[in-house]
């Protein structure tokens, strides 16, 4: 099940990964796994075409609010840097509660890669990364826009803009590549990335 975006850029309807028919209960699984069930299903992840993509990859991100910022090279030779991976996964906290996470790097793989092909040096300007099960089941109260089973919680998402890049071509350009989820919230100006099954919405 895929779902374009809808027209004006509004939101559009649910993530057909995330929604409520894949809804897992919280208590069930550990919060890494939290959603292997729901992958597992899903279809092949994502991103396997990005990590065979050069010698070296980098990234720059800004975190808002904050202005915590990575800028530099984070795979080499062959391998994931874990410094710099420690430093990216600081930076994608989950704020409100001041807690860390490993993240996934396949994420720092997609985003990678769509700077590169939208031809920006910019940074990312990220506006939710890591999100804990107890916020990520505050916004969900809050907001039907919040999946109560969202990969933010598995450290594989992250919702971003790129200045100086329009949300609708930079939604459209990472949804041509087919790296993973891509979700436009062109209202609230920001794009949601993720390294999971291929879907739009």
């Amino acid at each position: 099940m895929r779902r374009s975006f809808g027209h004006g850029g509004l939101w559009s309807g649910a993530c057909p990964c995330c929604g409520p028919e894949a809804l897992v209960p919280e208590h069930a699984v550990p919060r890494r796994g939290l959603l292997a069930a729901v992958l597992a299903g899903a279809g092949a992840v994502a991103a396997g075409p990005v990590l065979a993509q050069g010698a070296t990859r980098s990234l720059r991100v800004r975190r808002q609010v904050t202005n915590d910022s990575f800028s530099g090279v984070y795979f080499r030779d062959g391998r994931y840097d874990r410094e710099a991976l420690r430093r990216l996964d600081f930076v994608f906290r989950d704020l409100s509660r001041a807690e860390t996470t490993p993240m996934d790097p396949r994420l720092f793989d997609v985003m990678s890669t769509v700077a590169r092909q939208m031809d920006s040096d910019e940074s990312f300007e990220v506006v939710s990364g890591y999100r804990t099960p107890e916020t990520n089941a505050g916004n969900a109260r809050r907001s039907t826009r919040v999946s109560r089973v969202s990969l933010h919680m598995s450290g594989m998402a992250a919702d971003c803009r790129l200045p100086g890049r329009n949300s609708m071509q930079l939604a459209r350009l990472a949804a041509d590549m087919r790296l993973g989820g891509v979700g436009l919230y062109q209202r609230d100006g920001f794009v949601h990335l993720d390294c999971g099954p291929v879907r739009r919405w």
